[in-house]
């Protein structure tokens, strides 16, 4: 019988970059390191990327990598991004299951950053498309769906959040480097297996509401390439529901009437450009 997933080997990634909007986006830290299955922990250093452009305060702000700082002890990107590509296709071809946060992004900005040099994707490094992926931000979301903001700064599905929901601990001044992130998630990521492997009767009351939907767990009580299909679903759903809000008038400021939210999980398709 196999072992459930969250007691196997997990590749935790995660990428620290100039902007959120991943098209824009170019990369300033990564981490890829390996925990779990039983085996002892492949903690590699982060790697910093110079990444050819300045470095803008809000994201600054959020990481501490200044443009000063990464064209002193950063590696040009045309060089760090095909080691980033590579090491992430390694976990793909070994079967390990890539775990973070808001995953997507990662892997889009990354997708973006090889075409942009011209090399090879993940998905043509490791000859076959990425299909093992624990996104914590799509389980979050599905498990506890109206979870409120804890403050006007903190929101209901952040990493941050998140973690304290599941007793991982966190530390605001280790957070929001790639390595102290990735490995959050991939904590995050294993308690949410161990309780979806519980009895029902036994699985702690963590999601917020009067409701007991404690049963929701047992959607992620299953194996990977199910998992993965269901995040999927789920990130499609969650992306709808999204894109409506933001049209109607419940957004108040944020409406958009012709808001579209892409709902591609787990790398989003570049965008059709028009003329």
């Amino acid at each position: 019988m196999t072992a459930p997933w969250y007691l196997g080997r997990l590749a935790a990634f995660d990428l620290e970059t100039t902007a959120s909007d991943p098209e824009k986006a170019r990369i300033a830290e990564a981490y890829v390191g390996y925990v779990g299955g039983g085996l002892n922990p492949i903690d590699r250093e982060p790697l910093l990327i110079d990444p050819g452009i300045e470095m803008p305060a809000e994201a600054a702000a959020i990481h501490g990598y200044t443009t000063e700082h990464l064209r002193e002890h950063g590696i040009p990107s045309e060089q760090g991004v095909p080691i980033v590509a590579q090491a992430v296709a390694e976990a793909v071809l070994d079967g390990i299951p890539l775990v973070g946060q808001n995953i997507r992004y990662d892997l889009t900005v990354l997708h973006r950053e090889c075409i942009r040099h011209d090399v090879e994707t993940v998905e043509e490094r490791a000859g076959q498309p990425i299909s093992l992926v624990i996104d914590t931000l799509v389980l979050s979301k599905y498990l506890d769906r109206w979870r409120r903001r804890v403050s006007a700064e903190q929101g209901a599905h952040v990493l941050k959040t998140t973690a304290q929901v599941f007793g991982v601990s966190w530390v605001d001044e280790e957070a929001h480097g790639a390595r102290y992130d990735a490995l959050v998630a991939a904590r995050v990521a294993w308690h949410m297996g161990r309780i979806a492997h519980m009895p029902l009767a036994q699985r702690p009351r963590v999601l917020s509401g009067r409701d007991d939907r404690r049963h929701l767990f047992d959607d992620l009580a299953v194996d990977l390439p199910t998992l993965f299909a269901s995040q999927q679903r789920w990130a499609a759903e969650q992306a709808a529901s999204y894109q409506e809000w933001l049209r109607s008038p419940k957004a108040g400021e944020k409406r958009d009437v012709n808001a579209v939210i892409s709902g591609e999980w787990p790398i989003q398709s570049a965008p059709v450009l028009t003329p």
